[in-house]
């Protein structure tokens, strides 16, 4: 009877283990360029090795992805979720692709989160433009990133968000402005296309700013996004805004 009970407290015991580290918080990882970055763990455009990844008074930037960040954490502490910045300021989606496997395939994440694409159309606009923009081959490296994501976790939850840009600041006295508003808009076509082809939360990001800078005018067209590319602090809360709530439609996180 002794050995049978000792079995038996074992067997519990592991039981409760396995468990706990079953119930431990869903990962969220962010991945992009400067507008997900905002300088987390040291930035400079260091690769995420480099950076400070102990320290949490930076580990999230202070962009929209902290602010996400510091929704769910912060009203849902019983969930314990765990969220990782991995955004480098200047990052292209090849640039994506180097580090694809240290952070993203390495973290194992359950719910990952993409905006890339400003920084393509900015190195092809400052490039000696023998050739179009090659469209077709951004659309497939995309999908082939979200392939190998997807592989080591075919439960993955994704969220896509387009790129956008607006004639603010610097960038509306750009003599390109056009053309670099004609390959964004198209780049935000693909995005939500594979969105839907891989059952997606597509973010319209363009659309969202297009209609704050009509409808919400202020007296500096640097308001929401300060220099055509970047969002303001005004910028980043409503893009964290459209995050949750599309997730939250989507029960992404929370039951």
């Amino acid at each position: 009877m002794k050995k049978t009970g000792s079995f038996i407290t074992a067997s519990f015991i592991l039981m409760l283990i396995t468990f706990t580290l079953q119930a431990s918080g869903l990962k969220v990882l962010f991945i992009g360029d400067s507008i997900t970055d905002g300088n987390w763990g040291g930035g400079d455009g260091k690769p995420s090795s480099e950076r400070t990844l102990w320290d949490m008074n930076h580990i999230y930037g202070h962009g929209f992805m902290f602010l996400c960040a510091s929704h769910y954490m912060g009203n849902y502490p019983e969930y314990e979720y765990e969220f990782f910045n991995r955004g480098i300021s200047g990052n292209s989606l090849y640039d994506l692709e180097k580090r694809w496997q240290e952070d993203v395939l390495d973290i194992k994440p359950d719910i990952l989160s993409v905006l890339v694409g400003i920084n393509d159309v900015n190195r092809y606009q400052h490039g000696d433009k023998a050739s179009p923009f090659d469209f077709n081959a951004w659309d497939k490296k995309y999908r082939e990133l979200l392939d190998k994501a997807r592989q080591e976790n075919p439960d993955l939850k994704i969220v896509l968000a387009s790129p956008f840009v607006a004639p603010t600041g610097k960038m509306g006295e750009n003599a390109d402005f056009e053309e670099y508003n004609r390959i964004v808009r198209h780049c935000t076509t693909i995005v939500e296309k594979i969105a839907t082809d891989y059952d997606a939360i597509y973010l319209p990001y363009q659309q969202m700013f297009d209609k704050i800078l009509k409808t919400t005018p202020t007296t500096q067209n640097t308001y929401w996004i300060w220099d055509g590319i970047h969002p303001t602090a005004a910028g980043h809360q409503r893009m964290a805004d459209m995050w949750i709530k599309q997730a939250d439609e989507k029960k992404l996180l929370h039951p």
